[in-house]
């Protein structure tokens, strides 16, 4: 049972999500990952949406870019957190999904972090941190990785 679920919008933003995908192995945390578009499948990810809390899952990432209401949409149809990922795209280069993701109206948020890799692993690590209030092993597991960046 994954504890995290990555959605991205399309097939070709794998390559884009890898490094939270990475993180999260590294931090023992299972995930899956689904490809979804908002604009593309909206009667899906409603669904999705709808029905994602009955497979155990505890946060959601959500990577976009360009038209980035994927994160948005999501947590219209769900209670579980989402991390909104923006990813550099289009002729603003993430900056328009950035400000998309982060200016959701009141009522429904959607966490966000950076553009781009940086983004894309802290999306992971925020994850474990909402994990870690629950499960002891991740928030040990994450605490470790912290005391590894400091070098102690």
């Amino acid at each position: 049972m994954a504890m995290v679920e990555v959605v991205i919008g399309s097939k070709s933003d794998t390559e884009m999500i890898k490094p939270a995908l990475d993180m999260l192995r590294q931090l023992s945390i299972e995930y899956e990952i689904s490809i979804i578009s908002a604009h593309r499948h909206p009667e899906k990810l409603r669904k999705y949406g709808i029905e994602v809390a009955n497979r155990g899952v505890e946060v959601i990432i959500a990577a976009a870019g360009g038209a980035a209401h994927l994160p948005g949409v999501l947590a219209s149809w769900t209670t579980i957190p989402v991390i909104g990922v923006p990813l550099p795209a289009g002729d603003m280069n993430g900056i328009d999904a950035l400000l998309s993701i982060t200016q959701m109206p009141a009522g429904v948020p959607v966490a966000c972090t950076g553009i781009g890799e940086s983004g894309v692993k802290n999306a992971a690590l925020l994850a474990a941190q909402i994990l870690g209030l629950k499960h002891e092993q991740i928030k040990t597991s994450y605490g470790q990785y912290r005391k590894n960046l400091s070098g102690d």
